[in-house]
């Protein structure tokens, strides 16, 4: 990364290669996630962000250094280097004990055949702490201002990439013109990556904030109409192709009208989130796997994945007899509750998810043409 080794400026090239990579780990993770989430597998997005960007960095380090093993200017790449440690470190706070990450350098070292030189071993114990305050300043600098945060966060960078710097310096007899160069790229790369990785995250986070409230609904906190359909939908599908079981329950609240006439539509608000918070308690108490969503005005359905219809009456029963038996207290006013129910398992005519609920919805209505407060199940 000097004039010398490049026909146009370093720091030029340098700035939209670090870019580049960064904006490809960014694609690539959302892509995969969105893989995930299309077929529904359940992960937790911050681990798999954690995860694959450490991969994604230990490859791109290891791959980069494979160039320049045994020769006298392995070092050119350290400052991309150091952006990948400050990235993973920092950026992806990830949890990993500063122990692990011994036999990591190890492998660098043998990787780079570096293990006989005592300046390379000093590197390597610098740069696990560097690692290890990054990880212990991200989540203690949250409370600070913008400003505050980034001056500790160019501090911390600054004096690390220093310390690291001077071990190269000795080791390959660099001059001093080279060593402060480098150290003022790394300096600029930092800042660099800050504002474009924070740039990303603020992004991530609006996206991940407009998908939550584009499938939850914002009164009781559980999936909404659009989430029920992207569920149902593949449900059936997954369940047709595959010869699996699946049923659905759908329930409303009886004469949720007359409450909302009655005692005022905060009252009914109340009501409903009262009768969520009681059915998902039941719910994750039997399976997590099984999901309520809110799908209209008082109107509820819930998806079981792998159940046939007595397996789910099970279910079904606990939450029907948890919610009549649920008062809820409104200015000390005492509402009590009861609800209608309708069960259906998936069958051979059901070729949509349509026809299935409608089958779910007819049983509903012959609770309620019935005398309501009871479950019809076929």
């Amino acid at each position: 990364m000097t004039w010398s080794n490049w026909i146009i400026a370093p720091f030029t090239t340098s700035v939209f290669f670090v870019l580049g990579v960064l904006t490809l780990y960014w694609v690539s993770v959302n892509w995969l996630l969105e893989h995930l989430h299309a077929r529904h597998v359940k992960v937790d997005d911050e681990q798999v962000n954690s995860w694959y960007g450490l991969a994604y960095m230990l490859l791109f380090v290891f791959a980069m250094q494979a160039f320049l093993v045994g020769k006298s200017n392995s070092w050119i790449f350290m400052n991309f280097q150091l952006i990948a440690v400050t990235f993973c470190g920092y950026f992806l706070n990830l949890k990993v004990k500063y122990y692990y990450l011994y036999p990591l350098d190890l492998l660098f070292m043998i990787f780079n055949r570096s293990l006989g030189s005592w300046e390379s071993w000093v590197h390597g114990v610098v740069l696990i702490t560097f690692f290890t305050v990054l990880g212990i300043l991200r989540p203690r600098l949250q409370k600070y201002s913008v400003r505050a945060r980034f001056s500790i966060y160019m501090l911390n960078s600054t004096v690390f990439g220093g310390m690291l710097w001077l071990m190269m310096k000795l080791k390959f007899d660099l001059s001093w013109l080279t060593f402060w160069q480098e150290w003022f790229y790394l300096v600029i790369f930092e800042g660099l990556l800050y504002v474009y990785a924070s740039m990303l995250s603020d992004n991530t986070a609006l996206k991940q904030q407009l998908v939550k409230f584009a499938n939850e609904d914002a009164l009781t906190d559980t999936g909404n109409y659009a989430a029920y359909t992207a569920a149902i939908n593949y449900q059936v599908a997954n369940s047709s192709q595959n010869g699996l079981k699946l049923t659905m329950m759908m329930f409303d609240i009886d004469h949720f009208k007359k409450i909302n006439d009655t005692y005022g539509h905060l009252a009914g608000d109340q009501v409903l989130k009262s009768v969520t918070e009681t059915a998902q308690l039941v719910l994750a108490a039997n399976d997590p796997r099984v999901k309520l969503y809110r799908t209209g005005g008082e109107e509820f359905n819930v998806i079981f994945p792998g159940y046939d219809l007595d397996a789910s009456l099970v279910i079904v029963h606990q939450v029907f007899n948890a919610l009549n038996h649920l008062t809820v207290t409104w200015k000390d006013q005492r509402i009590q509750l009861s609800v209608s129910v309708g069960v259906a398992n998936l069958s051979s005519d059901d070729q949509t998810a349509t026809a299935f609920y409608n089958r779910v919805d007819h049983n509903l209505y012959q609770s309620k043409r019935n005398g309501r407060m009871q479950v019809t199940a076929q």
